[in-house]
């Protein structure tokens, strides 16, 4: 396979691997719909940065362990459901109900960066994913290190401008997005969503 080749049969997987709806699509939605794109995109950011976590992981070894090791897939499993379920039991019980706070403190501001970068690296069948899937598009003889980071960059790319699309898309809704009882249905409703996805993750095999 040559490298031309590599890279345009990479850029259709993870293309389609991007426009599968999932945790990233649920979260970035629900921020753009509630919370304004600027915090929606903070926790696209986020995801990419997951990626690059993933990403240097593999490059250096440790993804390999946690897709041959029961016990590390296991612990890494368990934290990334808990995680999730934290996080979609505080938007069930405790919805917001309208924006306030969007400009608050800097902690604040960050987030959505944190969360989108957590339900990233807690989960690991990203890890997984990445040890089996990226190897298949280094060509031979290239530095499979500068290949790892050059495809989870085009990864995280293609995943910008996907959730860049979802964002701009809110806005002709956003009056009626941005309603108080709109705000606390769709709270629940996505963290119902990620409770879905922590019991799908809990009792998930590699």
């Amino acid at each position: 396979m040559t490298v031309l080749d590599s890279l345009l049969a990479f850029m259709i997987a993870a293309t389609l691997l991007t426009l599968t709806p999932g945790l990233d699509t649920a979260l970035v939605l629900r921020t753009a719909a509630a919370e304004g794109g600027k915090k929606a995109f903070q926790a696209a950011l986020g995801i990419d940065a997951g990626c690059f976590i993933w990403g240097a992981m593999v490059a250096f070894g440790l993804g390999a362990l946690i897709a041959v090791s029961e016990l590390a897939f296991n612990i890494l499993k368990w934290c990334g459901a808990l995680y999730l379920c934290w996080l979609g039991l505080q938007m069930i019980f405790r919805p917001n109900t309208d924006l306030g706070g969007v400009n608050t403190s800097s902690v604040k501001a960050s987030n959505w960066f944190i969360r989108g970068m957590l339900g990233n690296v807690l989960n690991p069948k990203v890890g997984v994913f990445y040890v089996s899937f990226l190897p298949q598009f280094i060509p031979q003889g290239h530095s499979p290190m500068i290949w790892t980071f050059g495809l989870v960059a085009i990864h995280a790319a293609l995943g910008t401008i996907w959730s860049l699309i979802l964002i701009f898309a809110t806005r002709p809704l956003s009056h009626v997005l941005k309603r108080g009882n709109v705000i606390k249905w769709m709270n629940r409703a996505t963290g119902g969503l990620f409770l879905f996805f922590a019991f799908k993750l809990a009792f998930s095999r590699r």
